[in-house]
């Protein structure tokens, strides 16, 4: 089976890698002392807490695996090396949308590293793909849910 490769900077790298060494560790360490807790209670087929105790495991065992995966696929992309006269990763683009007026600011981010709250918008996101390779002065049509968004950039600044 083929992976996309999952672009991301070195932070959003060594964030994901920080965040798979504690579940390996830390967690894992937890919930083994969870699943010998509720092993010491008896009889294991009436056992709610280690029915949720195993549960638990299953679920970070699937993490484990969803991060490695990411971590494998990883193509490490350093902003600072990418044009500044068009949007890509790492930019911070002041927009303009065109149907209300409304000026946006908007940071492209990695999937791992997007944080709508923070401004910061994924590359994979509607926006964010309309957005990915445009000039200041573009125009951009992107879907949304609520219909179409038609932006201007107007600026577009690194660092």
């Amino acid at each position: 089976m083929t992976h996309d490769k999952v672009i991301m900077t070195r932070e959003g790298y060594e964030k994901l890698a920080k965040d798979l060494h504690h579940l390996k560790t830390k967690k894992r360490r937890e919930i083994a002392a969870q699943l010998e807790h509720a092993r010491a209670l008896g009889d294991l087929r009436e056992n709610a807490e280690y029915e949720t105790a195993k549960e638990a495991k299953h679920q970070l065992e699937s993490r484990i695996a969803a991060l490695e995966a990411r971590l494998a696929c990883a193509a490490i992309v350093d902003p600072s090396e990418l044009p500044t006269d068009k949007a890509y990763l790492g930019a911070t683009l002041e927009l303009k949308n065109l149907g209300t007026g409304e000026l946006l600011r908007y940071t492209l981010a990695a999937q791992d590293e997007a944080d709508p709250a923070q401004g910061k918008i994924s590359v994979t996101s509607p926006i964010g793909k309309g957005l990915l390779g445009k000039a200041v002065r573009e125009v951009v049509n992107i879907q949304i849910p609520a219909g179409t968004a038609r932006l201007e950039i107007l600026k577009i600044m690194r660092g």
